[in-house]
């Protein structure tokens, strides 16, 4: 077991950062859609999806926008995944035209419950870690599996002290 705190094998992204990595999944998705190349709809994996999703929709100018609700994390605890609000199913069927997006895929096993909601939807996200690389259609940035990656709705500006101190 390493003696590394979570921070210091941490991946820290900032809300630009983010915003550059949405749009790169956008550009990246356009054009793919089965629909002579369009989507129909975003589902956005609540809460970490949102972001990205809205960036996605707002670059592929796509106006059908609902959520699925997947609770698997308390805090940096993972459990077992189970859905607490599903999208409206008899507008999505079995997903084909779908774009599933999310922040990241850490083990899968979230994906595994949202695939299994939507099988034919095409999921997509901004990260993802080796171990639910296979989950997901489409992604941006591959980190290490035993990378935190700290997204900007967890973090807060603060002062930190120099590496080198102050004497």
């Amino acid at each position: 077991m390493s003696d590394r705190l979570p921070h210091e094998k941490g991946f820290h992204v900032s809300w630009d950062q983010l915003h550059r990595d949405a749009r790169a999944l956008a550009w990246r998705l356009d054009g793919e859609g089965p629909d002579n190349g369009a989507w129909r709809a975003v589902v956005a994996i609540t809460r970490g999806g949102m972001a990205p999703a809205m960036i996605v929709a707002r670059e592929l100018d796509i106006r059908t926008v609902d959520t699925i609700s997947v609770k698997s994390y308390n805090h940096q605890t993972q459990s077992a995944p189970r859905i607490i609000k599903s999208p409206d199913m008899s507008l999505l069927g079995e997903g084909e035209g779908v774009l599933i997006v999310d922040d990241l895929v850490d083990t899968g096993r979230t994906l595994e419950v949202v695939r299994a909601h939507l099988p034919k939807a095409h999921v997509a996200t901004v990260y993802a870690k080796p171990k639910g690389r296979n989950q997901v259609d489409t992604f941006i940035t591959e980190v290490s599996q035993d990378t935190w990656i700290f997204f900007p709705w967890d973090l807060a500006l603060q002062y930190v002290e120099p590496y080198r101190g102050t004497d």
